[in-house]
């Protein structure tokens, strides 16, 4: 099924206004969107189009008694998927209808052909909109895990899997994770070992696995040698005995449900396999930094989505006579991570734009890449704590409460912190790569 999406988005641009305040939460736009390309805001507001649709594109049932907008997925419905830990299919559903779950595919292969730099705004406008990481978070392992496929994969394996990734009749999830190996990727024991007919059989755990129990797919990392894994690209199917998948009860980003998923001699086909056999770890280096921009991305809209909803309470809650907002005490706290923001996301989308050029520049060191993607995704998602918290601290007591949202956000922002590195690791990539310090692990 192919979307040429370049070409739609392109053509859109003289049809769109100029992009405006989209956020479920917010009355006035807060980020500053000079120096971003045209094609990058068309994204913004055309995904935004999706989350929160414009009055002249809405259907007669999208419209209340009064005549005024409702919005499809409206800060309620990320509210209500929280507490009951539903899926958003009809979420998924929609933003795949665009084809944007390709944007950062080939279009040979029914994507867009646009960059990383795209696909982070696409990820950051989801979560802006009020839907934040565990809106992103439906969607991201389908943006993310599909790269080393349409980078390391057999043409069969191209067209069995990434069309329908991107129409949305399947979903895909990513498999590297162990509970006794966490970072130390190397020390992986999940074993698929080679049949007489060629095939595998596959044995072991993995662990905080996004969307498995609804994905189709999953792109695998295993051992098939002593020194060497492999990436497999394998269906799921939860009906077989050899494979369990249990979900993990978690603080945030509830709507999304994260797992660990148990194989036990379970079959993979030989022509699984991504790329080179025993080269799976530098096939999924390939795909690391655009992970780190587009959890960046996701971060900042967080963040954003947080400061915009608390800088409107500040301005409406009266004590003692008169908007708490302008009391410096509450003023200054948020202007500054409002600054905190910004400088995240100029570190971002350098980090993305960079990253889209070293396609075409060979000049561009896969180090410096490497050293701005972590930077990048560093820096959001201290920025995304730091509005979060404020949020829930301006808020003061209405901050503890579902209804307010903020308290939602909070939860989620220590996502970023953790997932898919941690904090600390990159502070040893930086000491280590930029400083030249020694390796302390």
């Amino acid at each position: 099924m192919a979307f040429f999406l370049r070409e739609r988005v392109c053509q859109s641009l003289s049809r769109l206004p100029a992009p405006r305040a989209f956020s479920t939460t917010a009355r006035r736009l807060l980020m500053a969107t000079a120096g971003f390309t045209s094609i990058e805001l068309t994204v913004r507001e055309a995904v935004a189009q999706i989350v929160r649709r414009r009055l002249k594109r809405l259907s007669p049932s999208s419209i209340n008694s009064n005549g005024r907008q409702c919005t499809r997925f409206p800060n309620s419905y990320w509210r209500e998927r929280d507490q009951t830990e539903q899926d958003p299919a009809d979420f998924h559903a929609a933003i795949a209808s665009g084809g944007w779950l390709g944007i950062a595919l080939p279009e040979s292969l029914g994507g867009a052909g646009l960059g990383i730099s795209e696909a982070t705004m696409m990820m950051q406008t989801i979560s802006e909109s009020g839907a934040g990481m565990a809106g992103a978070q439906a969607l991201h392992a389908n943006v993310y895990a599909t790269q080393p496929l349409a980078v390391f994969g057999t043409h069969a394996q191209r067209e069995r899997v990434l069309p329908s990734v991107v129409a949305g009749q399947t979903r895909v999830c990513f498999g590297v994770t162990e509970p006794d190996a966490g970072l130390d990727t190397l020390r992986l024991t999940t074993a698929a070992t080679r049949q007489s007919d060629g095939s595998f059989r596959i044995t072991g755990r993995k662990v905080w696995i996004t969307c498995a129990q609804v994905a189709d797919y999953m792109m695998l990392l295993a051992r098939t040698s002593p020194d060497g894994l492999s990436l497999f690209c394998i269906d799921l199917d939860r009906s077989h005995p050899g494979l369990q998948v249990r979900r993990i009860k978690k603080m945030g980003g509830r709507a999304v449900d994260a797992n660990e998923v148990v194989f036990d001699d379970y079959p993979a086909p030989a022509d699984s396999i991504v790329g080179e056999e025993g080269k799976g770890f530098q096939v999924v280096l390939h795909g690391m930094n655009a992970e780190r921009c587009l959890i960046a991305g996701e971060a900042l809209g967080l963040g954003y989505a947080a400061l915009a909803r608390t800088a409107e309470y500040a301005r409406d809650r009266n004590v003692f006579q008169r908007p708490i907002g302008m009391n410096q005490g509450i003023a200054h706290p948020l202007a500054e991570a409002y600054m905190r923001l910004e400088a995240a996301k100029l570190a971002t989308y350098h980090a993305a734009r960079l990253y889209d050029s070293s396609r075409a520049d060979l000049a561009i060191r896969q180090g410096d890449i490497g050293v701005a993607c972590n930077t990048a995704k560093y820096l959001a998602a201290e920025a995304a704590f730091t509005a979060c918290e404020r949020a829930v601290l301006t808020h003061g007591g209405m901050g503890y409460a579902v209804e307010y949202d903020v308290e939602r956000y909070f939860r989620e922002c220590l996502v970023p912190r953790i997932a898919p590195v941690s904090k600390e690791m990159i502070l040893n990539y930086i000491g280590e790569k930029v400083l030249g310090l020694p390796r302390s692990y």
